[in-house]
């Protein structure tokens, strides 16, 4: 096919954003796809921060790792991606969201609407001009509608002057299929959270 998935389309912007040496985050680990695939971009001399709140996904991130002989160049974080921002520096290439629950896991732990924007938000205020931020949004079970509505909203409301948003999805899909968001900052640019936002957690 010409027209890649989803998922591989996000590995193919990944790929062609990542650099040896390149900083990148892993917001939503999971099972350590996404970091995986960051990790062997960045090469020995990069560093990914992979996050996730569950011990379980960490857990498998880390035995993916492993396997790979990619472990150490990789620090996995037991927080919310909302508060990357207290463990990784400015100046990173990239930022990978893969939103929802863990696969095979416990549906009702699943990222939410607030947390999201704000970590979405975080990880713009990151990049460095000319970085990219890579976002998949699941609108198949309750939260991931409103967090998909919520993050997209707050997407088509960034300044063109600073970044170019793009949305790739399959219009005759059925059953609410996953989409697409992929965010290039073209310009130094500080991102605001809407007012609504900025006294939650």
């Amino acid at each position: 096919m010409l027209l890649h998935n989803i998922l591989p389309f996000a590995h193919m912007l990944l790929k062609n954003c990542v650099g040896e040496g390149g900083l990148v985050v892993d917001a939503t680990a999971g099972k350590g796809n996404d970091t995986l695939l960051l990790a062997q971009c960045v090469g020995s001399g990069g560093r990914v921060w992979a996050f996730d709140i569950q011990a379980a996904a960490l857990s498998a991130t880390d035995k993916r790792l492993q396997q790979a002989g990619v472990r150490d160049r990789v620090t996995l974080v037991q927080a919310s991606h909302a508060d990357m921002a207290d463990y990784v520096p400015e100046g990173i290439s990239a930022a990978v969201f893969n939103f929802g629950y863990l696969p095979d896991g416990d549906k009702n732990i699943t990222t939410c609407a607030e947390s999201s924007v704000r970590a979405v938000a975080c990880a713009l205020n990151l990049l460095k001009t000319g970085g990219l931020l890579v976002a998949v949004l699941y609108r198949g079970h309750p939260q991931g509608c409103d967090e998909a509505a919520a993050v997209l909203d707050f997407a088509c409301g960034l300044p063109q002057q600073g970044f170019q948003v793009l949305r790739y999805e399959f219009a005759n899909r059925k059953n609410h299929p996953p989409f697409l968001l992929a965010i290039e900052k073209t310009a130094h640019d500080t991102i605001r959270l809407p007012e609504s936002l900025t006294d939650k957690r």
